[in-house]
């Protein structure tokens, strides 16, 4: 059975955690073999306090449009079940992982206040620092070396980075990808639909996006690629593994 795996994103009032802050915003989408099913989890949340002024320069959302907005103890439950068992994929999985765990925490259930108890997680911002060590690895700044198209990223936005960061993890991970949106379902709380604040919207993703970079290799790459294996079977006295593979498959 393919793997489950769940993009997850947060907004928060601001940072750190232990100063009390809160989360307002939860965006999370799945992928299950790679491949984007089109259900989600998305929720604004009335934090009980107000978000920093730095912290609303970066997502827009306003004290005012989260009055009224269910709190986190109303939907813990439904996003508990929507995260259960799955693979976690966040960037920088310790800030969004921390509040997570503070939610369930303040409501006393201490049996999910440590989620990883529950899901493995996957951090591609650890990821994108080994592959590109003294590189900026920002969200935007992964888009940009991947060629992941993001230009409708004004302000952060749970939802939208969430699905940003699922084309991102793909291309990562396993080159050339086709995403597609199946369709608009929601398993995730309805609440905050985006009306009656600018800057406050469900930010999701163009459907006619730019796709994915194919990058081809030059002939040149090419025959340094033929040098390379070369080099390889002299220093090993035999080809390498996947060169013998290609050769039976030709014989056969």
């Amino acid at each position: 059975m393919a793997q489950r795996m769940v993009v997850l994103d947060t907004e928060t009032t601001g940072m750190p955690v232990t100063d009390g802050h809160r989360i307002i915003e939860i965006g999370c989408v799945e992928l299950i073999g790679r491949r984007l099913t089109g259900r989600h989890f998305h929720v604004y949340l009335q934090p009980d306090r107000e978000s920093d002024e730095g912290a609303i320069g970066v997502h827009g959302i306003t004290n005012e449009f989260l009055v009224g907005k269910p709190r986190f103890a109303e939907v813990a439950d439904e996003f508990f079940e929507f995260i259960k068992g799955a693979q976690l994929i966040i960037h920088n999985a310790a800030f969004d992982v921390g509040f997570i765990n503070n939610e369930f925490a303040l409501m006393g259930q201490h049996e999910r206040a440590d989620i990883t108890q529950h899901c493995s997680i996957l951090d591609t911002l650890l990821m994108a620092r080994e592959r590109h060590p003294g590189q900026r690895n920002s969200l935007d700044a992964l888009c940009k070396r991947y060629g992941v198209d993001n230009s409708g990223r004004e302000l952060h936005g749970a939802l939208l980075d969430s699905e940003i960061l699922a084309d991102v993890y793909l291309t990562m991970t396993g080159g050339q990808t086709s995403l597609s949106l199946a369709g608009n379902a929601s398993d995730g709380n309805g609440a905050g639909d985006g009306s009656g604040s600018q800057g406050s919207e469900i930010r999701r993703l163009p459907a006619d996006r730019t796709p994915a970079r194919i990058i081809r290799a030059s002939e040149a790459e090419l025959a340094e690629h033929q040098v390379r294996l070369a080099i390889i079977a002299k220093s090993a006295g035999a080809p390498a593994l996947w060169t013998q593979l290609a050769e039976a498959q030709e014989q056969g």
